[in-house]
């Protein structure tokens, strides 16, 4: 999901007009809690994220909601404490909940205000069909599969978590002489090919809201679209993973992600509505006026992964990174911004003369990804 932190909740900007608008809207000096998550009806763990709203004018910079008591309780009077981690996320242990019950949050804050979701029973999430992908405008559509025999979902939501391998386009097989004294490059040696800098793998989680329904149709099946990988992007020019999760729904809360798709991703013009307040079952008990942010319920989880190798792909895939070797003469002082990577000629006594080097970018994978091994990469 979208950080809602930064939602135009506060200001709208009007594209294209010099004079700002600022829409008179009475805030919280600290902002408004938004409360991301679910509960975790599964044999799983919940985690429930804690961030505070803030104007556009303000800094971008996620607000976290540090220190807070938040824990899971059930209408038979059951409580489960959250830890907090990093990043304002609470977790529970790995819970078993009944079906039978209905369960809620319950959050104090650090400043003794409290919050409580709105009691909701378990909803079953049936399991996802199949993933799929197909090339659509030179990129890599893919899909999701799932129905309900039952016809009982009709509301659906997704996230996923993504990772890719990618490589260097340029081997590094020279290194910088550093003078100890003036710690300037004064020279170029030949070694090993540094392998830590060629090969490496990135992840990151969804951002956008992914949800769907089949309320108006006749049957409980759907197939939807949840993510589009841009043509000759780094994402397939090795390996690609993706590991999707799928939630049941209430009526509710499918029209809480609508409201809040549409305030978080289709505003930014003139022509664009203006946002609406995005109340949800979570409320306030030390002061009821107070607006709360997100939409608790719980819900199983069910999760598929795909995988999707370069050669499976009917057509060249090559990144569009633009880089590009230069040769440049051995002679110092050298530019330690660029990173050499092969020789280029040589001189008496098989001296290197000059030296092939490209871009930091082009070479370094490790400032694009990490170079750890994820646990369960092939």
């Amino acid at each position: 999901m979208k950080k809602i932190f930064y939602l135009l909740v506060f200001v709208v900007i009007a594209s294209g007009c010099k004079k700002l608008y600022e829409p008179n809207i009475d805030s919280p000096v600290i902002g408004y809690l938004v409360v991301e998550g679910f509960i975790n009806s599964s044999a799983g763990v919940s985690t429930i994220t804690l961030t505070r709203t803030t104007k556009l004018m303000d800094s971008m910079v996620a607000v976290y909601e540090h220190h807070a008591q938040v824990s899971i309780e059930s209408d038979n009077n059951e409580s489960f404490p959250l830890t907090e981690g990093v990043n304002g996320s609470y977790t529970s242990d790995v819970l078993h909940l009944s079906p039978n019950l209905k369960y809620r949050v319950r959050i104090i804050t650090q400043s003794a205000k409290e919050y409580l979701s709105d009691f909701s029973p378990v909803k079953y999430t049936p399991p996802i069909d199949i993933i799929s992908w197909q090339v659509e405008n030179g990129g890599i559509q893919i899909y999701v599969n799932a129905h309900d025999d039952q016809n009982n979902t009709k509301f659906y939501r997704w996230t996923y978590s993504e990772t890719w391998e990618f490589h260097s386009r340029y081997l590094k097989t020279l290194y910088y002489i550093i003078d100890p004294i003036s710690q300037q490059a004064v020279g170029i040696i030949s070694g090993s090919a540094d392998t830590t800098i060629y090969k490496c793998w990135k992840t990151q989680n969804s951002t956008n809201i992914l949800s769907g329904s089949t309320e108006k149709l006749s049957m409980d099946k759907i197939h939807l679209p949840v993510r589009y990988i841009e043509p000759q992007s780094d994402e397939l020019t090795v390996l690609y993973y993706i590991r999707l999760k799928q939630y049941a729904l209430s009526n509710d809360a499918y029209l809480f992600y609508q409201k809040l798709k549409k305030n978080t991703e289709q505003l930014g013009s003139i022509f664009d509505p203006m946002p609406s307040e995005l109340a949800g079952n979570i409320h306030c008990i030390t002061d009821p006026n107070e607006l709360v942010i997100g939409y608790i319920e719980p819900a199983e989880e069910q999760e598929k992964e795909l995988f999707i190798h370069h050669s499976d792909l009917p057509m060249i895939w090559i990144s569009q990174m633009q880089c590009g070797e230069f040769e440049v003469e051995n002679k110092p002082p050298l530019d330690v911004s660029i990173i050499p990577t092969r020789i280029a000629t040589l001189g008496p006594f098989n001296s290197i003369a000059s030296f092939y080097a490209s871009d930091a970018l082009c070479v370094d994978c490790t400032l694009r990804g990490t170079n750890v091994k994820p646990l369960f990469w092939p």
